[in-house]
């Protein structure tokens, strides 16, 4: 039973993160993972591309590839950081602010229509997704 219930759920992230994906592109223009990064940028305030890498889970050059073209759409803003070196200072501009909000609710629209559509009281996923997401971080933060 694990094992299905593992499955089951590898199959809803995989879906969730595709018809995010298809909603985002379609109706805002930018990819899923490039709006992970953007809203990323704006839950850490300002921070370095190496950061946003490490918490993305991928590469600098690809942070840089994507922090390069979310730049040129006027959604980030990519200065030298102050304390020198190489590393550049992230932080969202105003359209990139608020193409971050008019996301996360167009998101939770749709994710709230689908879990009403699937039988589940919503206030009930919303409260056990909560109590899950801080079971995680506390696991996370004990490493």
């Amino acid at each position: 039973m694990e094992r299905r219930l593992s499955f089951n759920l590898h199959v809803l992230t995989a879906r969730l993160d595709r018809a995010a994906d298809r909603i985002l592109r379609t109706e805002h223009r930018v990819s899923y993972s490039r709006f992970l990064a953007l809203m990323s940028v704006g839950e850490l305030g300002a921070s370095t591309q190496r950061i946003l890498a490490d918490r993305l889970g991928v590469t600098e050059p690809s942070v840089s590839r994507m922090t390069s073209i979310l730049a040129n759409d006027g959604l980030l803003d990519v200065q030298p950081d102050p304390a020198g070196g190489r590393s550049r200072r992230l932080s969202l501009t105003d359209k990139g602010q608020l193409l971050v909000t008019t996301v996360q609710e167009t998101l939770e629209e749709r994710l709230a229509a689908v879990v009403v559509d699937s039988g589940v009281p919503y206030d009930e996923y919303a409260q056990h997704t909560a109590q899950l997401l801080t079971t995680f971080e506390r696991s996370e933060s004990r490493r």
